[in-house]
């Protein structure tokens, strides 16, 4: 998994999860790890990444909130990974709450595979196209019925309306192309609701999520807003990953393998529109999300 060296900051990060902190939680409870090389840290908006050696990485969450993310991800994984056309980081070692009532490290943790590639937010747009038949397969692959106990998520696989509250005041003025942001919100909003079962649902399915290696779709990273819900939420990376091409790729792809109707589309655009004040929330620290944020609001106002 590739990414910049430059670490940002997330303004709520309750925990960073430095490298003396990571070395002391491996000594502690996988002791055969501790002397691997730590290096090429990356920070997310819930979690820090330490590669360990050439083949594992350290996942951390950095703040409560995202603690359960963990978690989804340790449970649920190993179980929907045999389902999938692509490698997926599925833990192959969990990590515990360190110190006296978590005094040193308040959460779960994982050990997984480091998956090469380069994340599709920073290829060009035209070679991403390349990537669009392997993400509708991949994503048509986990599109399938849930059990009944798999974990639900307010923010992902949920009616629009639910967010409407949230969704309507951040679709402000300032944004790029906000009229258009706000008319995709409006007719997601309007399209008929999902009435079937509820299937898998990635959850954040956007190109800082995707890896990308010798033109082909690599991985499928950060499950931890794994749900069962409805996969329009999923699908509104047809307008973050790809351009008008990639996306007419993607979407065929997508269509013969589950032939959502035309209702499923809206509420994915509208979703695509709802995710960018989120991506361009932090543009300094985060300005690969910020960059995917702009395009998104370009798609949107082309299409």
């Amino acid at each position: 998994m590739t990414g910049p060296v430059a670490v940002p900051r997330h303004p709520q990060i309750e925990v960073d999860v430095d490298a003396d902190l990571a070395r002391a939680l491996l000594r502690e409870q996988h002791p055969d790890l501790a002397d691997l090389p730590l290096h090429h840290r990356v920070h997310g908006w819930d979690n820090v990444t330490w590669r360990l050696g050439e083949h594992l990485a350290l996942r951390f969450p950095v703040r409560a909130m995202s603690a359960p993310l963990i978690d989804r991800e340790q449970v649920w994984l190993t179980r929907l990974a045999p389902l999938l056309p692509v490698p997926v980081p599925v833990p192959v070692r969990h990590g515990v709450p360190s110190g006296a009532g978590g005094s040193r490290y308040p959460w779960p943790w994982s050990v997984v595979p480091w998956l090469p590639g380069t994340v599709l937010a920073a290829v060009a747009l035209e070679p991403r196209r390349a990537c669009a038949e392997d993400l509708a397969e991949a994503l048509a692959a986990l599109h399938v019925p849930a059990p009944p106990d798999a974990p639900v998520n307010p923010f992902r696989g949920v009616p629009p309306a639910t967010r409407d509250d949230v969704a309507a005041a951040r679709l402000t003025a300032d944004l790029p192309h906000a009229g258009a942001l706000r008319d995709a919100w409006a007719d997601g909003l309007a399209a008929p609701g999902r009435t079937a079962a509820p299937v898998w649902v990635h959850g954040d399915p956007h190109p800082a999520n995707l890896l990308a290696h010798d033109g082909r779709l690599s991985g499928l990273l950060d499950f931890g807003d794994l749900c069962s819900g409805d996969p329009a939420s999923d699908l509104a990376t047809a307008w973050m990953s790809f351009d008008a091409a990639g996306r007419t790729r993607f979407v065929a792809r997508t269509q013969e393998l589950r032939a959502h109707d035309d209702a499923t589309w809206r509420r994915a655009r509208g979703w695509a529109a709802a995710m960018v004040p989120t991506l361009l929330a932090h543009p300094d620290e985060y300005p690969l999300l910020a960059a995917v944020g702009r395009h998104t609001a370009a798609q949107l106002a082309a299409a």
